[in-house]
């Protein structure tokens, strides 16, 4: 995922809880709701930057060896630059494109 390409504030906006959690219904389940989108996206970007950086590991001899390669410290860089997992997982539930449904909220609804 290109997360440059994401609309999302690299800074922390202050939010009207009330109205993020209208859909939901409830503040702690609207959190939860983002919390977990969030860690899915802050996994997806360990495995790529870890596949990124792979190709950079150098075993040497002794410890002290330490190369810095200008391509490594661009792509960390471009990490660094990027949105928090935090944030992108809000504007994606502000813009309703997380899925999530409760599945003791469903089976209260059937009864």
């Amino acid at each position: 995922m290109d997360y440059k390409r994401v609309r999302t504030p690299e800074t922390t906006i202050t939010r009207d809880v009330e109205q993020m959690c209208h859909d939901v219904g409830n503040v702690y389940e609207t959190v939860v709701i983002i919390s977990k989108r969030a860690n899915q996206i802050n996994s997806e970007m360990k495995k790529e930057i870890e596949n990124k950086l792979q190709d950079f590991s150098y075993f040497g001899d002794s410890i002290e060896e330490i190369f810095e390669n200008r391509e490594q410290i661009e792509i960390s860089k471009y990490y660094e630059k990027i949105p928090k997992p935090t944030l992108i997982a809000t504007q994606e539930f502000l813009n309703d494109k997380i899925y999530f449904k409760n599945p003791i909220r469903d089976a209260l609804d059937e009864v």
